[in-house]
């Protein structure tokens, strides 16, 4: 929305062709636009289901998923990246990494290796249940 916003600005500011008028009406268009698809979108599930992304795992704990990685076109040197932004300083400390409806990647972690996630957190977040499973595999690993 920013960017089509900006563009369309510019182009009618710096070119003589596109009027301000019809400039002005093309941004009230898209403001218009984007409030009817927000506001039809909150009224109805199907809508938003067929609107909005779901959030993606791409972390559980230390493992990556690489399938998700792919599905979201990330590499592990982004995920990289955002554990260094989000002060991670070891996999230890990864209890999770989101790829957010947004676009935003989250990183959940803590410095203490025996937190939980609270899987209410992870709701409607795609391949959650691995976040479980890898749970699991570090308590049993750490009761060998």
């Amino acid at each position: 929305m920013t960017i089509a916003v900006g563009s369309l600005f510019a182009s009618t500011i710096s070119s003589p062709s596109p009027s301000l008028i019809l400039g002005l009406t093309a941004i009230a268009a898209l403001y218009a636009s984007q409030w009817l698809i927000a506001s039809v979108r909150c009224r109805s599930k199907r809508i938003a289901d067929w609107v909005d992304n779901e959030p993606l795992l791409l972390m559980a704990g230390r493992t990556f998923l690489d399938e998700n990685l792919r599905r979201a076109n990330l590499t592990r040197s982004d995920v990289h990246g955002k554990l260094r932004e989000a002060n991670a300083f070891n996999y230890d400390q990864v209890l999770a990494v989101i790829f957010e409806t947004t676009g935003d990647v989250s990183v959940l972690h803590s410095p203490d290796p025996d937190s939980r996630v609270d899987m209410e957190i992870l709701q409607d977040v795609i391949d959650a249940d691995q976040l479980k499973d890898a749970a699991a595999a570090l308590s049993e690993s750490k009761s060998n």
